[in-house]
């Protein structure tokens, strides 16, 4: 098998996949067991939709103004992983809904936010945005490799988890690259980048506390539960915090790409060992 390599001005191929996942048998606490873990990743998933249709509009926006021929084709391809990524969160939505969480009122209202933007910011800025964002979904990606906890999942949202991980550090460079062809602007990027930050910190975090809330209210976890649970977190969440630092660094300097790192290889491997094909 072969694999592609990532650097700046890289033009490889992005594939778009489809995996059959079944979440017919995925527990409330799907992730070791811990209430915390499992509902920091699903507040995630619970902007993931959403969130992409608005990465897909923004660089949709400035698909006439691409020059280059491969870029183009690149972006071709993530519209196509970002696509089946809201398609498959939306079908664990539906397993979470199974399990009695109530969702829609937090969906509904992150989708009317979405549109917001949309609507009324310059298009320059929610590329910057789209592309701030990105530089944290790929971080996060790279980092569900090394995640000892994912070991722990359940075996279909570990498949989840490493797929959309893969396919974030494959397209992980496209919306930074249309930003740079198209608004080479210092400036934008960084004031897209901290917009980005906030809104991932507060849409996120909001429906972290949302779902353990309603844990709390079903008597799936009580106080000395989530007490256990943020105590095995503590070296884990030390560990997250300095990575999601060092990224936060390295977006800010000038010459900053997001294939500085390549963490194709690994993505690659770990996409075999749930079962999908990395590579054509």
């Amino acid at each position: 098998m072969t694999t592609a390599t990532l650097a700046p001005g890289s033009r490889h191929e992005i594939r778009i996949r489809a995996p059959r996942i079944d979440y017919d048998d995925v527990p409330a606490h799907w992730l070791a067991d811990n209430a915390i873990a499992t509902q920091i990743f699903n507040g995630l998933n619970l902007v993931f939709p959403d969130g992409e249709r608005f990465f897909i509009d923004s660089v949709r926006d400035h698909l006439d103004d691409i020059e280059d021929p491969k870029l183009r084709d690149q972006v071709r391809g993530f519209f196509g992983q970002e696509g089946r990524h809201a398609h498959e969160h939306e079908r664990y939505f539906e397993a979470m809904e199974a399990q009695g969480y109530e969702i829609r009122p937090f969906l509904r209202r992150f989708e009317r936010f979405t549109k917001w933007t949309t609507r009324w910011l310059p298009r320059g800025l929610r590329l910057a945005m789209t592309a701030g964002a990105e530089h944290y979904t790929a971080t996060l990606g790279a980092m569900a490799f090394e995640n000892p906890l994912l070991d722990r999942a359940h075996p279909a949202m570990r498949r989840l988890a490493i797929w959309h991980a893969t396919e974030e550090v494959e397209h992980k460079a496209v919306a930074f690259d249309v930003l740079q062809a198209t608004h080479p602007s210092y400036a934008l990027r960084i004031l897209g980048f901290v917009l980005a930050t906030l809104e991932v910190l507060a849409w996120s975090g909001a429906g972290t506390r949302m779902l353990l809330r309603q844990d709390r209210d079903a008597g799936r976890v009580d106080a000395q539960g989530l007490a256990a649970a943020r105590e095995e977190l503590q070296e884990l969440h030390k560990w997250q915090a300095r990575r999601l630092k060092a990224a936060m660094r390295a977006y800010l300097r000038r010459d900053f790409h997001p294939n500085d790192t390549d963490e194709l290889a690994l993505a690659h491997e770990k996409l075999v060992e749930v079962g999908l094909q990395a590579t054509a």
